[in-house]
């Protein structure tokens, strides 16, 4: 039984040190994109460009307000500004045209897939990186940002991303 249980244990061991060093990159880049102010763009899962926060800006901007509703907080109306998820795609020339979802990713972990219809329509999909006049702080400052992801069509804020990182079209 002991000889088992040390057999179990050493397995564990190897499979958590097998994930740590395969994640240690995934680390690294969650750094640099919330350090630098960058989206990771993929296309099927490899790397297709970076957009940088200088080029956003060159982009057209949107400013709006939007209710934030939450079950566990009472409504909060904000302004954002920022640029349509679909405005970055073209400009970068990312090819969707036979793709089916965009997987959006967080520096935190979390992630939700929207549909190419649901990124191509008007008003939608927005890649903020203001609230309130204000830059979005990353996250080591206690912040949303750099970037956030805001869907004004979805009725609750389930699919909002803070920390924004990574784009994959697939």
């Amino acid at each position: 039984m002991t000889r088992k249980v040390l057999v179990i244990i050493v397995a564990l061991a190897l499979v958590v040190g097998v994930f740590a060093f395969l994640n240690v990159g995934d680390r690294e880049d969650r750094l640099v994109t919330q350090r630098e102010a960058e989206i990771i763009l993929k296309v099927g899962g490899e790397e297709f460009d970076r957009v940088k926060f200088d080029n956003m800006m060159l982009l057209t901007q949107h400013t709006f307000e939007e209710v934030l509703q939450s079950s566990d907080s009472p409504d909060q109306t904000d302004v954002y500004k920022g640029v349509l998820m679909k405005d970055v795609l073209d400009e970068y020339r990312i090819p969707y045209e036979d793709k089916e979802q965009i997987m959006a990713q967080s520096a935190d972990g979390f992630s939700t897939v929207f549909t190419i219809e649901e990124v191509l329509e008007d008003d939608n999909v927005y890649i903020v990186y203001e609230i309130n006049g204000e830059p979005l702080a990353p996250k080591d400052e206690g912040g949303s940002g750099p970037y956030q992801l805001v869907v004004r069509q979805d009725e609750f804020a389930m699919r909002w991303i803070k920390f924004l990182m990574e784009l994959d079209v697939n």
